[in-house]
């Protein structure tokens, strides 16, 4: 084994926001300032909870944190109500790109899904170009203002509609103008990957990547499913692969917080294929993702997952619903599970080669981020 390049820093010395850092499972819909949706809101005509921003911002959180995937989801209603026009996907876009970099974010993958932003009569290619749009001038803000960031669109279908395959097309149509991969989200339990079979498979023959929501709301059959009809490359959330994991204590050892691990097919197909997880601790805290495991960040597996070997990143899936960033959720893991800087690089490297990004870009990712790494042990 290789000695670390880094030495350990658990009484967390180091500024987590300055780490360079790689966000893979953020959605769009779920990073909107509260400031931004009062403006948009009053603009459209559309009634909030609240108009007070802080306030409005209390109002996502507690409504999100009920432990239902469903009522989480609820949310949402509010901020799709307000992303319906050019200029509010332009704006929300832009925004949540300077957040990002804010966050020390330098790659990020946006999802979104474009048929749920129609209602006011943009096509689904004029809103994929008006996120662009967005997202172009808040890198080209970052840049000119001496700090790095890139960021890529991935695509997403609605898992309980029914335009997978019209979605699928209009992912690949923009594949050389922003879009790097695909996804479906939505309500997970019911409605399995393989309603878009045909989908993904035309995905696959056009060699543009997939991820796939598997194991939040539901568990085995879900990821088995995402992995056989959806050609999933990664798994967003995937943290109910732990279920696939028996640990045998020996009562009588002096050692009793040791155990036998032993992996079922599904997790050992999962961890010896380097099949990422996109897993997000505070948003499965909150949707009763890991209400089996237990009722705290401690009982999250994430940490028996990443300690077995499997391709473990970290991610934030909503930030205005959790009220998280992605260097909140580095720190509560650290002080957690007492992870140091070089278990954070770790995680950040799984990220970048798990990124839906040539080779070379993902090797220059990798060094750049190491580089950040080392001077934040410096």
């Amino acid at each position: 084994m290789t000695e670390p390049i880094i030495s350990p820093a658990t009484d967390l010395s180091f500024d987590l926001r300055s780490l360079p850092k790689v966000s893979l499972h953020d959605h769009l819909d779920g990073g909107l300032r509260p400031s931004t949706i009062i403006e948009l809101a009053e603009a459209v005509g559309h009634q909030l909870p609240s108009t007070d921003a802080v306030a409005l911002g209390e109002w996502f959180r507690e409504s999100a944190n009920s432990g239902s995937l469903v009522r989480y989801l609820e949310t949402f209603d509010h901020t799709i109500a307000v992303m319906q026009t050019r200029e509010g996907l332009i704006r929300v876009a832009r925004e949540f790109v300077e957040d990002l970099a804010d966050d020390g974010v330098v790659y990020g993958e946006v999802r979104w899904a474009p048929e749920q932003h129609t209602a006011q009569g943009l096509s689904l290619d004029e809103a994929v170009e008006a996120v662009q749009q967005g997202l172009d001038e808040g890198v080209d803000a970052i840049v000119a203002g001496g700090r790095a960031i890139q960021v890529g669109q991935l695509i997403t279908a609605m898992r309980h509609a029914d335009r997978g395959q019209e979605i699928a097309e209009l992912a690949v149509r923009h594949r050389d103008k922003g879009a790097v991969g695909f996804d479906i989200a939505g309500a997970e339990d019911g409605f399995l990957p393989s309603r878009f079979k045909d989908a993904f498979t035309y995905l696959a023959e056009h060699q543009f990547p997939v991820t796939v929501h598997a194991g939040e709301a539901a568990g085995l059959e879900s990821i088995v499913d995402a992995l056989v009809h959806g050609h999933a490359l990664r798994l967003g959330h995937g943290v109910r692969i732990a279920e696939d994991i028996e640990i045998d204590y020996d009562e009588n050892s002096d050692e009793p917080e040791l155990g036998v691990v032993t992996l079922g097919q599904v997790a050992s197909w999962v961890r010896d294929r380097g099949i990422v997880l996109e897993v997000c601790p505070s948003s499965n805290l909150q949707t009763g993702a890991i209400e089996a495991f237990g009722g705290d960040i401690a009982s999250h597996p994430i940490d028996l997952l990443f300690q077995l070997g499997f391709k473990v990143t970290v991610n934030t899936d909503n930030r205005l619903m959790s009220g998280v960033t992605l260097t909140d959720e580095f720190e509560l893991l650290s002080e957690t599970f007492d992870y140091d800087l070089d278990d954070l690089l770790e995680l950040t490297l799984n990220a970048v080669n798990a990124a839906f990004l040539p080779l070379e870009d993902r090797e220059a990712l990798a060094d750049y981020v190491t580089e950040g790494f080392l001077r934040a042990d410096a």
